[in-house]
């Protein structure tokens, strides 16, 4: 281990968990825990289901054979759409994925069939975030083809809101997607099985009462992991937001002005960087860089600490306000935002230790 250490705190993840699915409880709602923030870790996957997840949701299938060699049997939703040649692995491994595509489909139902097994098929509609999902005026079809075909089973309609076009849940969106629901209920003669809301980004509009009640199902991470809502990023009521912690060490101290001296043009990441003219600070270098994680999603536990910049091995800080506190080899914590929890989760050069 280099020095760069991701601890997550269980008991903090399942008292977060406890919380948010005690909220969604309390208007009909179940909830699928998402582990890919810290790559689906198996010890991180049991405090959400103590806490009270239904099932558990994963991106990647590497992620999801981690949770199998860990020992974790509970159910797994697929939430990226499946690559086609990969659909022998997906049946292998998880209950259910999130689909769009009739030829991911086929396959899914080919592979399903020839080992014996039904999958889950949650079919994704796009509201207009513009990520993945079919447009409104296909649901019916893709809906109807998924009912019909053998080896497949529809386990739901489900929708994914800010996380490519930003797009906030409202009470328009998701009664527009009650609303196909009823359309796909009407065309199948018999009830959706499931009605998925959305992310983290959903518990807003839960809180305040706009959810429509046909909606009875989330799948939730960041609230979980970091505590926060992914619409403004705000702390989640109730939850902590220490839970996840990216440590790194000091390497280098010393007394330099704060903007660089002489002719400029980009950084070592292609970037031209801006700096406030603080006159001459305390600097110290960190063995995290982006290699290692966002540096721009991390936030000093110590308030006195400010972030200026970083490269591919270094991070580099303005240490003025604790001047004389820190020496070389101590440890400086973090608060990650998401992009910088699962780059870190991801990293090679990042060790993840559960306590």
């Amino acid at each position: 281990m280099q020095g760069r250490l991701l601890t997550v705190d269980l008991a903090k993840v399942e008292h977060n968990t406890r919380t948010v699915v005690g909220l969604c409880a309390a208007h009909g709602i179940v909830v699928t825990g998402v582990t890919k923030g810290v790559c689906g870790q198996p010890e991180v996957a049991r405090a959400m289901l103590r806490g009270g997840v239904v099932s558990l949701g994963e991106s990647r299938i590497e992620n999801v054979r981690r949770l199998r060699a860990g020992g974790v049997r509970a159910p797994v939703l697929l939430l990226r759409i499946p690559s086609l040649s990969h659909v022998a692995h997906v049946v292998d491994l998880a209950e259910a994925s999130c689909n769009a595509e009739l030829a991911v489909v086929d396959g899914l139902a080919a592979a399903a069939r020839s080992v014996g097994v039904e999958h889950g098929v949650l079919v994704m509609v796009d509201l207009g975030d513009l990520r993945e999902g079919v447009w409104p005026d296909q649901l019916v079809g893709v809906a109807r083809h998924v009912h019909d075909r053998a080896g497949v089973r529809l386990a739901g309609i489900a929708a994914n809101l800010a996380c490519f076009g930003g797009v906030v849940p409202t009470a328009d969106n998701m009664g527009l997607l009650v609303e196909l629901v009823e359309k796909v209920e009407a065309e199948l003669g018999e009830p959706v099985p499931m009605v998925s809301g959305g992310n983290s980004s959903a518990l807003p509009l839960l809180a305040a009462g706009g959810m429509p009640s046909r909606v009875d199902h989330l799948r939730i991470g960041e609230a979980i992991l970091l505590g926060r809502e992914t619409v403004g990023r705000t702390p989640w009521p109730g939850t902590y937001q220490d839970a996840v912690v990216l440590h790194g060490e000091v390497l280098e101290l010393g007394f330099k002005p704060s903007v660089p001296i002489g002719p400029r043009g980009q950084d070592a990441m292609g970037h031209v960087p801006e700096f406030a003219d603080r006159g001459w600070v305390d600097h110290a270098l960190v063995n995290l860089g982006t290699v290692d994680t966002d540096v721009g999603g991390l936030i000093p536990v110590d308030p006195r600490l400010r972030v200026l910049g970083a490269s591919s091995d270094y991070l580099v800080l303005d240490v003025s306000d604790a001047r004389g506190e820190l020496r070389v080899g101590d440890r400086v914590a973090f608060l990650p935002g998401y992009g910088a929890t699962v780059t870190a989760a991801s990293s090679p050069y990042v060790e993840i230790r559960c306590t």
